[in-house]
């Protein structure tokens, strides 16, 4: 097998923008077909939040999380410049571009063709889809450029210990600067349900299952991982339900909303890459942190950006766009890294 190949993913995650564009086509078509239905699930609310998005936010994120291993910050001090590079662009750059690059496409040069009133909305949704980096698939795409696993485990480690707290208030700083209004309320209730919540019970699990040992960990790891784009399809496929009419209308709007995105992931994956050279780190650090410094938490975006602004929202659809770019872009980054492990010297071929 050549480096680069997706080998090392599943049949789920290797073809997510197949299942994505799939639950996008019958999404639209039940919302058609059946718009009572899905008036009736979007009703179903508690405290701005919907429950059935909820329990299927919950389904997907908690087996992601069993893979997090707190345990994993005592190494930090082994790639202290490539744990200094990845939060930077993770937590500074990463949010920030996003929200330049929002303001710049989506406000400025694709506002003739977008719908003015959802206009702010994406931009919520992509400033989601930038403020908290990936957790799971993380883990597929440092083991694809044969990263470090230990660099990995404490950078996923570190990245929930800081989102717990960073989280929200980047969220509010960002749509308050693009004139957004912020609804602290639910955005803090987001947090507790989205990721408090389901961090500490997966860490509940996660003590459980190494109390009988490693491999039971592995084995319930491995069992529950593909519930976890089960339900991200479904919810997508709710989603789509209430964007249908939208869309249908206007498709041009999913291709406008995948070039801020996809210029964002290229951007963050390059210079993290390039600063992890400069700095004299190894490519088996650079590689994952470029990876997760070009990623986004697009679980986590979906289900804020539906408690925030609503089903049928420009954020709730635009977060959806990166889920649909996510996977092939990534999977490109993983492709450049190797290729090029060269120009990292004879030491990391």
């Amino acid at each position: 097998m050549q480096r680069g190949e997706p080998a090392g993913l599943t049949l789920f995650e290797r073809y997510l923008t197949l299942w994505v564009a799939l639950c996008i086509l019958l999404g639209i078509g039940a919302g058609e077909l059946f718009p009572g239905l899905f008036r009736l699930i979007g009703q179903i609310k508690l405290a701005e939040v919907n429950l059935l998005v909820g329990l299927l936010i919950w389904v997907m994120i908690i087996p992601m999380l069993l893979k997090v291993d707190f345990g994993a910050l005592r190494q930090l001090r082994r790639h202290l410049r490539g744990i200094g590079v990845t939060l930077t662009v993770n937590w500074l750059v990463k949010p920030l571009s996003m929200a330049l690059l929002g303001w710049l496409f989506i406000r400025h040069l694709f506002a003739p063709w977008l719908p003015t009133a959802q206009i702010d909305g994406y931009i919520a949704g992509l400033i989601l889809l930038a403020a908290a980096p990936c957790t799971a698939m993380v883990f597929v795409w440092s083991r694809l450029v044969e990263g470090d696993p230990l660099f990995t485990l404490s950078q996923v480690a570190l990245n929930d210990s800081i989102m717990l707290f960073a989280f929200a208030p980047i969220v509010a700083l960002l749509l308050g600067v693009s004139a957004i209004t912020v609804p602290w309320d639910t955005l803090l209730l987001c947090l507790l349900l989205y990721v408090f919540i389901p961090l500490g019970l997966a860490q509940l699990w996660r003590r459980r299952l190494l109390a009988r040992g490693a491999a039971s960990l592995d084995r319930a790891a491995a069992s529950v991982a593909p519930w976890s784009i089960v339900a991200l399809l479904l919810t997508l496929l709710l989603l789509f339900g209430f964007q249908g009419a939208a869309i249908l209308g206007q498709p041009l709007i999913i291709l406008l909303l995948a070039v801020p995105i996809l210029l964002q992931v290229l951007f963050n994956a390059g210079l993290a890459y390039g600063l992890n050279r400069w700095l004299g780190e190894q490519h088996c650090v650079a590689g994952p942190s470029a990876l997760i410094g070009a990623s986004n938490f697009f679980e986590l975006a979906v289900a804020t950006a539906i408690s925030l602004f609503g089903f049928e929202s420009g954020a709730a659809l635009a977060t959806v766009v990166g889920v649909l770019v996510e996977v092939p872009v990534m999977l490109l980054v993983v492709r450049l890294v190797n290729r090029s492990r060269a120009w990292y010297g004879p030491a990391s071929a």
